[in-house]
């Protein structure tokens, strides 16, 4: 399969999606707290790991 930006966006908000529609169904914290403490490290993590991730697929590709 060859990613794109556009699968790479639409899994990228699907998983973040699915993390936080769990969190928020949950009876563990209040819904504020999910969408002003938990998406935003979420999606900073998210973007984290995807940069890593392209980083060193590229590495891989070259050596």
């Amino acid at each position: 399969m060859e990613l794109d930006i556009a699968k790479t966006a639409i899994a990228f908000v699907a998983l973040i999606a699915a993390g936080v529609g769990s969190l928020v169904a949950a009876p563990m914290m209040t819904t504020g707290t999910v969408l002003m403490m938990v998406l935003p490290s979420m999606v900073a993590f998210g973007l984290v790991c995807l940069v890593l991730g392209v980083a060193h697929g590229q590495y891989r590709a070259v050596h």
